[in-house]
């Protein structure tokens, strides 16, 4: 039984927040490399269906980006509301890099951003489509920043502790390239490719299943399964190198994604089972022998670490990692196979007939979101009972704060976030429905012309006056 304490609340509400900002984020960094993907395809072969999508993605981007600032925002302040222990003694180390996330990636993406939403009109194209390659690239700037704040938290380095308890940086380049951020970058980096491939396929084959001769439609289904079995192998091979160096650095986190209590080798590979964090066993465990010691050290010898080699006060809750880390791997191999079901229909030219590989892939539209929130479950609560690994517990790192507190501030952000992100998904979800037409306008066609105050419609169509609330006050 869990208690329920200030503690546990604000670690919770962390989690609940943080879930929004990894799976928003991470849908603007892959769709930001997409629409540069369009335009760039448009620009070098004129045709008019990249520019279609671009147009038809770049509202979705619009809204997805401007909720990923918003999530943001809120998880700053929780640092200090809930967190000042931890933001008082690592912030030496993580305060200067996420300056730098804000100062670099975040202006580029806030001072190119207008011109990508609504410049395309106003504007030439190279410089059009150098400010989407600017945005993209921002985000992938941000990521780096990001993604070097949390390796150092899981592998920390380049730093001293003073005599006030707090980090101290002592070498820049180790504090940012620790040893886990090699591994953990690319990683994040693929699964938003891929979640948002699979989000991009699911809608193509939703507007297939309606209408098989939508050009457009049958162009962004093609292009996402061609991501997908590109990416998908590429993510496998990356996972298996995050686990290589997570058995280096963080062995107490193997040993409880694997359920595995006894350091043993060769050790086996347990596929199903429940671990028991009191019996110190694994219950009904489905165990395939040698496999785990194959997998995780590339030998058929190689010796694992078992939860009885640490302290119980320094074991990962094995229960939850375990099974995050099957929902993430699982899922991970279900994309796989959808992407080479889909090979083996465009190699039968069924690509774009096939009902049952667009059912498919209409529910698979969620698995790439769901994998990495998997994963990120495994890498944050695989991390406890520690914030920066081996070295600062999080029960040192809350701040002084009453149960009554954490409680009303967390039932606030559920009623809020609900709300809020609720109704945007949902506006997400209904402009999605829409299937890509010829002409297909962006973001640019609400704003007002400048001279006419007439809204520009698609090319050859009859320009329409804007609503009044659209028009921008004098």
């Amino acid at each position: 039984m869990v208690d329920i304490d200030a503690l546990f609340l604000a670690r919770l509400q962390f989690a609940f927040t943080i879930g929004f900002h990894i799976v928003l984020p991470a849908f603007s960094i892959g769709l930001a490399s997409y629409l540069a993907v369009l335009e760039g395809a448009w620009l070098r072969t004129g045709k008019q269906v990249y520019l279609d999508l671009f147009q038809y993605w770049v509202k979705a981007f619009s809204l997805v980006f401007a909720m990923g600032v918003v999530s943001g925002l809120v998880m700053s302040y929780e640092f200090g509301t809930n967190w000042s222990a931890f933001s008082d003694k690592a912030g030496p180390v993580i305060g200067p890099l996420m300056g730098y996330e804000v100062l670099t990636a975040f202006f580029l993406e806030a001072g190119f951003l207008g011109i990508m939403l609504f410049g395309m009109k106003k504007v030439g194209r190279g410089l059009h489509f150098t400010a989407t390659c600017i945005v993209a690239f921002g985000t992938l700037l941000s990521a780096f920043w990001i993604l070097s704040v949390n390796s150092w938290m899981q592998t920390p380095a380049g730093y001293r502790i003073d005599e006030l308890g707090r980090f101290i940086p002592t070498d820049y380049w180790a504090v940012i390239f620790n040893p886990s951020f090699s591994v953990r970058l690319p990683h994040m980096v693929l699964a938003s490719y891929l979640s948002v491939a699979f989000f991009v396929g699911a809608v193509g084959a939703w507007h297939l299943l309606r209408d098989r001769s939508n050009h457009a439609a049958r162009k962004m289904f093609s292009m996402a399964m061609w991501m997908a079995v590109l990416v998908a192998p590429a993510q496998i091979v990356m996972g298996d190198l995050h686990g290589l160096n997570t058995l280096k650095y963080q062995p107490a986190k193997i040993a409880a994604m694997e359920g595995d209590w006894d350091s043993e080798g060769p050790a086996p590979l347990i596929l199903f089972g429940m671990p028991n964090m009191k019996t110190e066993h694994t219950d009904y465990a489905l165990k395939i022998p040698v496999l785990g010691s194959l997998i995780l050290t590339h030998t058929l010898d190689g010796k694992l670490p078992g939860l009885k080699d640490f302290k119980p006060a320094d074991r990962p809750y094995s229960p939850v990692v375990f099974w995050s880390f099957r929902i993430m791997v699982g899922l991970g191999f279900l994309m796989l196979g959808l992407g080479l079901f889909a090979l083996v229909q465009r190699y039968r030219r069924r690509l774009y007939d096939s009902v049952w590989l667009h059912r498919a892939a209409v529910a698979m539209a969620p698995a790439g979101f769901v994998a990495l929130l998997s994963g990120w479950v495994t890498t944050e609560v695989g991390r406890q009972p520690f914030t920066v690994y081996g070295v600062l517990r999080t029960v040192d790192s809350v701040s002084p704060i009453g149960l009554p507190g954490v409680a009303t501030s967390l039932a606030a952000f559920g009623v809020v976030y609900l709300l809020v992100f609720g109704a945007g998904f949902l506006f997400l979800l209904r402009l999605m429905r829409k299937p890509p037409v010829p002409g297909e306008v962006g973001p640019s066609s609400l704003l007002p012309s400048r001279t006419t105050g007439i809204t520009p419609g698609p090319p050859g169509g009859t320009p329409q006056k804007p609503s009044i609330a659209l028009v921008p006050a004098e």
